[in-house]
Formats: structure tokens, sequence, C-alpha cells
């Protein structure tokens, strides 16, 4: 009878991590960071701008400003579009949180915060983080496309200043 009862907190604790970290309200969350070799401002220059994905992010192709100045249309290298409106801005904090609007992406209610911030050895941690439901998908299928998608983008951040 333990023997079983271990089992069932097993299979429990396996399928918990299966589906990625579920918050209190039963909503999703993903977060990655990296650390860069260059001064948070240089970092910040670069990504800080919510028009600048396309600049960094290799899936994104083009990034347009709609409305005033807070909604960004984003063109994927495959055509699809997404739509995010911006939600804070914070220069001297070298953070941003959006919300995506329109997306193909298997999500719903989705937040996320870029941030940027220094390190030792005049580094920068960037951390991409994001809380959201699934949506014709199942929540583990969720957490990893957001999770690739962030990979992705700071993977090539890496690339570019850790050469």
């Amino acid at each position: 009878m333990v023997s079983r009862i271990v089992f069932k907190k097993l299979l429990f604790i396996v399928a918990l991590i299966a589906t990625g970290p579920v918050l209190a309200d039963g909503s999703l969350n993903t977060s990655r960071e990296t650390t860069l070799n260059a001064a948070p401002a240089t970092v910040w220059k670069m990504i800080g701008g919510f028009n600048h994905l396309d600049v960094w992010h290799p899936v994104v192709v083009a990034s347009d400003l709609n409305g005033k100045g807070d909604v960004r249309v984003l063109t994927l290298g495959d055509g699809a579009k997404i739509t995010e409106k911006l939600l804070s801005h914070d220069d001297s904090k070298m953070n941003y949180a959006y919300a995506i609007t329109e997306s193909p992406l298997p999500v719903k209610d989705y937040v996320s915060t870029i941030s940027v911030m220094p390190t030792e050895g005049n580094q920068t941690i960037v951390k991409w983080s994001s809380t959201f439901n699934a949506n014709g998908a199942e929540d583990a299928q969720a957490v990893e496309t957001i999770s690739g998608i962030y990979e992705a983008g700071l993977n090539n951040l890496a690339k570019h200043f850790n050469n």
C-alpha cells in the first residue's frame, strides 16, 4: 500500500513537470534567460525598443507599429502575423511588458515581460517571461512553443554578443 501511494505521488510530480509550471490561478508560465558579454545599456539599445523585435529575433522578419505606437504587428518568416499591445515600457529599469492580442500561437491571455539586468563582469542578463493559457493545444505544447520562441531569440542575442 505504501509503495502504491509513493507511485501515485511520483506520477503526479511527473505530470506537473510535463505540463510546465502552473500558477495558482491555473494559468501557465515560462521563463528563459541568457547572460551576454555586453553592458546592459548596449543590450537595451538593441532590444529595448518595442518595435525592435525584428532586429534581434531570427523568426521575425518585420515589425510595424500601429495605433499610438503601442501596438506592433510582427510578420514571421512563414508570413504569419502576431499583434501585440505594449502594456508598460521603462527605459530606466530596462524592461517592457506586452500582451498578444491576435496570434496563430496556441496561447491566449498571454502577457510577457522582457528585462535587462546587470551582472558581474560588465555582463548582462536578459530575461523573457510570460503567463498565458493554452488555446487549442495541450498545456505542455503551449509551454514548449513559447519556450522555443524565447530560446530562439535569446540564442540569437548570445551569438551576437558572445562572439
